[in-house]
């Protein structure tokens, strides 16, 4: 079904006029896309003169609606918004009319196009230029443009897209009632399509996003709406140009809202679905698994610090159940006339049978040197019992039990796993570098999850890992952000 470009003029008189057009753009969009609305325009009024100014704007859409069918939808919007018959330029809470549909000339009863009277009205003409000052009237082959500087244009006034508010004062930088700084202030959970690059090519990825700043004791609050602002700025950049990671687009906006909100710090926490492809180990079937990418950035103005991290699925068995199992089948063994001996060896080549849970692992690595988000996803994975798959044929479902239950692990040694795999895969990373690594198992026969985590400077965990040094203080992450 084709698609036709329209142009409307909407005009109101009465009542919230801005909020009246508004409304009518809402109605528009049940069966229209609004490509491009212009700015509000204060108009005196034309015809009958003992009325309130008008508010108009043009507005550019694309729809599937015939003439007939979008006059129809535009006049139940009226009826519908409150616009009652009465004699010719009455006042109104809503007036809209066709200026342009295609190429289109269509002279009916009912319905002109282009419309009759746009070329000789500032009040349409202004804010139709602003928005297609080379739309061309396909009956006078004049522009936009050229309409209105024919046209005096006294009497129409551009006013600001906002309720007329007058503010006494910023509260928010008021003085609080408790003179006290706050660590952090902000907005979480904002939702937005990010775009990475991913091999030289751009790649959209569903994030989720926090955003705070640091708020001094003689401020009674942020400013929430410049973390909107920012982020809406960064996305239109990212547009048109993908940042190369995750954690660079954290620290750019780390950057962003520090200046924004003025602030002595600001930190960025960013959370993406990440799709890799997988081969099942024995079938070799190609699958697809989604991963949570993350990125985390700080910045004081001058110096940012940036994380990258991943959060993986895998599976771990218990080793202390298995223990448990494997001593009872050893007792029956026995009790069936086999020697110790050949009972060990009967054991030592069963799988054992033990409880499983689901484990969530979490790496993060902070470096100014360049670390893939995806090289950490096999090191979670390598650090669990086994890696689970989406997809699975029955040799593929006996491949990762038997490889989970020939490997148990309790939810400490999967955190050590990853320890001793980043110690031993980045011997490149300087020892200034942030590490720091969480398991988390949904336990299968409790009601509680097991947890565990590390977290220090790599130089810290070689210490303990590579010269068996204690090392009693371990850096948090909020320490190593602040630098």
């Amino acid at each position: 079904m084709s698609l036709h470009q329209v142009y409307l003029s909407l005009g109101a008189n009465l009542g919230d006029r801005q909020g009246n057009i508004l409304q009518a753009l809402q109605y528009v969009q049940a069966r229209a896309s609004v490509i491009k609305v212009s700015s509000f325009y204060e108009t005196e009024p034309v015809g009958y003169l003992d009325q309130p100014k008008f508010l108009n704007i043009a507005c550019a859409l694309e729809t599937e609606l015939s003439p007939a069918d979008l006059l129809h939808l535009l006049k139940w919007i009226e009826k519908r918004m409150g616009r009652r018959e009465s004699f010719r330029n009455a006042p109104r809470p809503i007036d809209m009319d066709i200026l342009f549909y295609d190429d289109l000339v269509l002279e009916s009863p009912d319905l002109c196009i282009p419309h009759p009277r746009l070329h000789d009205r500032a009040f349409v003409l202004v804010p139709l230029a602003e928005i297609a000052p080379d739309l061309v009237h396909p009956m006078l082959n004049t522009t936009v443009a050229e309409m209105l500087s024919r046209v005096g244009q006294e009497g129409v006034k551009r006013v600001e897209r906002s309720l007329k508010l007058r503010l006494e004062h910023d509260v928010q930088q008021a003085r609080p009632a408790v003179p006290i700084s706050l660590s952090r202030v902000g907005v979480t959970n904002l939702r937005r399509i990010i775009q990475i690059s991913d091999g030289g090519r751009g790649t959209l990825f569903y994030a989720e996003l926090d955003l705070f700043a640091d708020l001094n004791l003689d401020q009674a609050g942020v400013h929430m709406s410049r973390f909107s602002d920012v982020l809406e700025a960064l996305v239109e950049e990212i547009s048109l140009e993908a940042s190369p990671d995750i954690e660079s687009l954290a620290e750019r906006l780390a950057r962003q809202v520090v200046q924004s909100q003025q602030a002595i710090r600001s930190e960025v926490h960013i959370r993406a679905q990440y799709p890799m492809i997988k081969v099942t180990p024995v079938t070799g079937k190609s699958t697809e698994e989604l991963y949570t990418l993350i990125g985390i950035a700080a910045s004081n103005g001058e110096r940012t610090r940036h994380l990258v991290g991943v959060e993986v699925n895998g599976i771990t068995v218990c080793p202390c159940a298995q223990d448990m199992v494997r001593g009872y089948s050893q007792e029956l063994l026995l009790e069936e006339g086999f020697s110790e001996g050949e009972a060990e060896r009967i054991l030592g080549v069963l799988p054992i049978a033990s409880h499983n849970q689901r484990g969530r692992g979490t790496l993060l690595i902070g470096s100014e040197q360049r670390v893939r988000a995806e090289n950490l996803v096999h090191i979670v994975e390598a650090s669990m019992s086994s890696e689970t798959y989406e997809l699975l044929k029955r040799p593929d479902e006996f491949f990762v039990v038997n490889k989970a239950h020939r490997n148990p692990r309790f939810v400490e040694d999967v955190v050590r796993e990853m320890l001793r795999n980043v110690v031993e895969v980045y011997p490149d990373l300087p020892d200034e570098a942030f590490v720091l690594a969480k398991q988390e198992n949904l336990e299968s026969i409790h009601q509680h999850n097991a947890f565990a985590e590390r977290y220090g400077t790599l130089g810290e965990l070689r210490r303990e890992i590579l010269w068996s040094e204690y090392v009693v203080r371990h850096t948090t992450l909020e320490e190593w952000l602040e630098g």
